[in-house]
């Protein structure tokens, strides 16, 4: 089982709609929101390319935003496969 861990910008929230969407794809076994913090757990990856899009909408007007960051690890072996990237949106 691969974990995508998304942990957006401070005020940002996914939408309702977002999570509908991604459970609607047979990859994603669950989706779980902790903390503000995403997972979303797939039952496996392989070599064909994936994309992912979460809507995210602003609840809270935040200044100077610190990065957003998303973490792809195998549950089982979380240092086995690890990805990370981290930024600030437009």
């Amino acid at each position: 089982m691969v974990i995508i861990e998304v942990s957006p910008l401070s005020g940002f929230v996914m939408t309702s709609r977002s999570r509908m969407l991604l459970e609607n794809r047979t990859i994603v076994k669950k989706i779980e929101v902790k903390a503000n913090v995403v997972y979303i757990y797939l039952e496996k990856l392989n070599d064909e390319s994936q994309t992912f899009i979460l809507q995210l909408e602003q609840v809270i007007q935040v200044k100077n935003l610190k990065p957003a960051s998303v973490k792809i690890y195998d549950y089982y072996q979380p240092g086995r496969l690890q990805i990370s990237y981290s930024g600030v949106g437009s």
